[in-house]
């Protein structure tokens, strides 16, 4: 495993710690025993000083070494750790650095699987502040525009010719629609963050229940009843209709789903003959409200969410290279 936070060195563990004092105290009595087995006189004679005080000193060196080996490997590693989560917890950010000294290998796994969780938590309440602030910009947009043309309504409504009046309320029925979207989309992300555990979907029945993006739209696969992936039947209809619904708006007129289970992975390929992404929106195609179909009601969140979904049943998706269209390539846990 490699690791962020302490290094890969080798470290000894708890017990080989423990049996090596064990081991030093349990010799204890026997050296004190030779040491009396000596002529006193010739054994001072000898040493310069009595076994009796030898053997005091022996016991203070080796409870010093034994201090000294528990301060290093265990005490001063869990002091730092726990002085590290106080900072993070009051919102010290540079407190998630490595260990300094990580001490026993238990000691290295439980700093790192701590100050693992803190980054991930860190770089989750990040995404999760650019999200709402992404999403009080595009609730912004159409509340204004709502609250505008509702006003002017309530003004000049009386004045106003049929066809103006009508013009107001379709741009009022439009964003209104473009709220009601965010907000499915918003509702579709939460089912991401918090997917349910378990769930096996065959994959046929979910394309088949695929709803008709477009009746110009034609999805053509070929795949075995029996092919099953490790996701919710709710999850996968909501990545597939998502991807779909992305060829639907691009004009594709055909989607191919192709898949097959590569030891115990399902490869998914969707791909469509639309009008393909750009090479300069290919990087920003996953990113959260980013669409080149704003005017057009798109919310920029359909490709998120199915990326989110996919990572929370630990899938993946990426953009193919292909020479006309766009094809991307899912893969997730074979059911």
């Amino acid at each position: 495993m490699t690791r962020r936070f302490v290094s890969d060195k080798w470290r000894p563990n708890l017990g080989m710690i423990v049996f090596a004092v064990l081991a030093v105290v349990a010799a204890l009595p026997f050296t004190a025993a030779v040491l009396l087995e000596f002529d006193e006189n010739q054994f001072q004679g000898r040493y310069g000083a009595a076994p009796e005080i030898l053997g005091v000193l022996a016991v203070a060196a080796v409870t010093l070494l034994v201090g000294l080996v528990f301060l290093r490997t265990i005490t001063r590693p869990i002091a730092e750790l726990r002085r590290r989560m106080s900072a993070i917890g009051n919102g010290d950010r540079d407190a998630i650095a490595p260990m300094a000294q990580a001490g026993t290998v238990e000691i290295a796994d439980l700093a790192e699987g701590v100050l693992t969780m803190a980054a991930s938590l860190s770089s989750r309440s990040d995404y999760v502040s650019t999200l709402a602030a992404h999403v009080s910009h595009e609730f912004k947009s159409p509340l204004t525009s709502i609250r505008g043309a509702v006003e002017l309504l309530k003004d000049s409504g009386a004045t106003m010719s049929e066809a103006e009046r009508a013009r107001f309320l379709d741009n009022i029925e439009a964003d209104a629609d473009r709220l009601t979207a965010l907000v499915r989309r918003l509702r579709e992300f939460a089912m991401a963050e918090t997917p349910g555990t378990g769930g096996v979907a065959a994959l046929e029945a979910v394309i088949r229940a695929i709803p008709d993006a477009t009746p110009n739209l034609r999805i053509e696969h070929h795949l075995d009843p029996d092919l099953k992936i490790r996701m919710g039947r709710e999850s996968a209809l909501i990545v597939f209709s998502h991807l779909v619904d992305n060829a639907a708006q691009h004009g594709a007129a055909v989607v191919t789903i192709t898949a097959a289970n590569e030891d115990g992975t399902v490869r998914i390929v969707v791909a469509d003959d639309g009008a393909g992404i750009s090479p300069h929106n290919r990087d920003k195609l996953f990113d959260a409200f980013f669409t080149t179909r704003r005017d057009s009601g798109g919310t920029g969140m359909g490709l998120n969410v199915v990326q989110s979904m996919l990572r929370a049943h630990a899938g993946s998706i990426r953009l193919l290279e292909s020479e006309g269209g766009a094809a991307f390539e899912i893969r997730v846990p074979a059911g």
